[in-house]
């Protein structure tokens, strides 16, 4: 049996992670619990399934709109809040970005920022509110076809909502 103070190690191993390059991150709350948004079909067939973001999703949209002001080395591509997690598509460039820190450590501060400051928020609505589960996963993007598909999957993410291993039919 392991210890539970062992953690999986998440990261791509042998990747030089102390150079510019791409993520994706998927950030989820506790124990899935779908509090961010919802998703809500429009109507007609043919068209995209709205995400409605909450007022907790709401301040999570704040925070990672402040991300590229607070780390200028970082640019938010794109990005969906679903009800119980995050996906985001982040660049991390500029030669400070290089000289300052590995990037592991700049994606992990990011991240903490983005969690630390939003679950600050939510508590002051919300007292002992369980936000973010421990942790975050994360992808090097490798090419631009890589790049381009994580793109199209976080377009395609509300449309497949139920289809999604993150979906748990819980309600808000």
């Amino acid at each position: 049996m392991a210890d539970p103070g062992d953690r999986k190690n998440l990261r791509l191993e042998n990747w030089d992670y102390s150079r510019s390059g791409a993520y994706f991150v998927t950030v989820c709350t506790k124990d899935r619990e779908n509090f961010l948004s919802e998703i809500s079909s429009v109507g007609a067939i043919h068209e995209s399934p709205a995400v409605r973001l909450t007022k907790y999703g709401q301040i999570v949209d704040r925070y990672i709109g402040e991300l590229p002001r607070r780390y200028p080395e970082i640019v938010v591509d794109k990005y969906v809040i679903m009800p119980n997690h995050v996906h985001i598509l982040m660049q991390i460039v500029g030669e400070r970005a290089i000289r300052e820190s590995p990037l592991r450590a700049l994606v992990g501060t990011v991240i903490g920022y983005l969690k630390m400051n939003a679950s600050k928020e939510m508590h002051l609505a919300q007292p002992g509110i369980q936000v973010w589960q421990r942790g975050y996963y994360d992808h090097v993007i490798r090419n631009e076809a890589d790049y381009q598909t994580i793109w199209r999957y976080i377009d395609d993410n509300p449309a497949k909502w139920e289809e999604d291993k993150y979906f748990l039919d819980t309600e808000i």
